[in-house]
């Protein structure tokens, strides 16, 4: 247990435990893709990741819903996860000089970041139903939809430029 969380001590704990950790990780998602943006060479890769920054800030919307749904306060808990992922992306960019080079750096670390959140909402989901609260799940599904569907986009963008630019 976090210092200023409080016990875990059921599902429904668990759920709200990891709808918080997940709303923090989408709001420094939200935060830190402006970074990701500015430092893309590729076109279609500044695209996409504009497209991500505005489904992400419905996503954090979506995510706002179901606190309200489920009678909870809104609030974010640290996700040092999300938070180690960052950083290593910081970390690698700028240590690249190459912009090919940044462009697969790019999609590599925006990667990691999707199947994180793609394990954070099929948890959520799984909890939901769990708990009987399908409403909660539907709302989740559709972040979980986003999720999957950027990951495919940014594997489409390596595989079919940006990794061979970058060789």
């Amino acid at each position: 247990m976090g210092l200023f969380s409080k016990p875990i001590k059921t599902l429904d704990d668990l759920f709200v435990h990891t709808l918080q950790d997940i709303y923090y990780a989408e709001q420094q998602i939200a935060k830190n893709l402006p970074t990701m943006i500015s430092k893309a060479g590729d076109s279609q890769l500044k695209q996409g990741l504009e497209q991500h920054l505005t489904e992400t800030q419905n996503q954090i919307k979506r995510l706002e819903q179901v606190f309200q749904m489920h009678g909870q306060e809104v609030k974010g808990t640290t996700c040092a996860a999300m938070d180690g992922i960052i950083s290593e992306a910081k970390d690698i960019l700028g240590d690249v000089s190459d912009q090919d080079v940044i462009d697969a750096a790019i999609i590599s670390s925006a990667q990691a970041v999707e199947h994180y959140e793609i394990t954070r909402y099929g948890t959520l989901i799984a909890f939901a139903k769990q708990l009987g609260r399908h409403d909660c799940a539907s709302v989740l599904q559709q972040n979980l939809d986003e999720e999957y569907a950027a990951d495919k986009k940014l594997t489409a963008v390596a595989e079919s430029r940006v990794n061979r630019k970058a060789a």
